[in-house]
């Protein structure tokens, strides 16, 4: 049996971390509607049980990887920081330019790169 599927999903695309974002939208889905059946919701949840799907079993390579890019440049622009456990994002009151600082260096004076504003911040 395992083979079988082996030779199934052989050239398919399977999963990636636009699937999973999906995946997770799906269930925040699922257990809205135990508490709000409408049919928005219900409709929601099977389109994207449908696509999640259909991107997993597809064969295009192509398109799903330019689907991938395009949701992780989106995450990018939201900043969606990696090292957010080590650094804190401050942001200049005068420009709004955002400053990374690194955490566990107490009481520290920060000076804007662009404006050249400075600002006293707890790291």
């Amino acid at each position: 049996m395992r083979e079988k599927i082996a030779r199934f999903m052989y050239g398919r695309y399977g999963v990636d971390q636009f699937s999973k974002f999906i995946m997770g939208a799906v269930m925040v889905l699922m257990i809205l509607n135990l508490f709000f059946r409408t049919p928005v919701i219900t409709l929601l949840l099977w389109a994207g049980i449908i696509f999640v799907y259909y991107r997993m079993f597809s064969k295009n390579h192509a398109r799903c990887i330019a689907q991938n890019q395009w949701y992780l440049a989106q995450v990018r622009k939201l900043g969606c920081y990696k090292d957010i456990r080590t650094h804190h994002i401050y942001t200049c009151k005068s420009c709004r330019q955002k400053i990374r600082i690194p955490r566990g260096k107490g009481k520290i004076m920060i000076r804007c790169p662009r404006c050249g504003y400075e600002f006293v911040k707890r790291s």
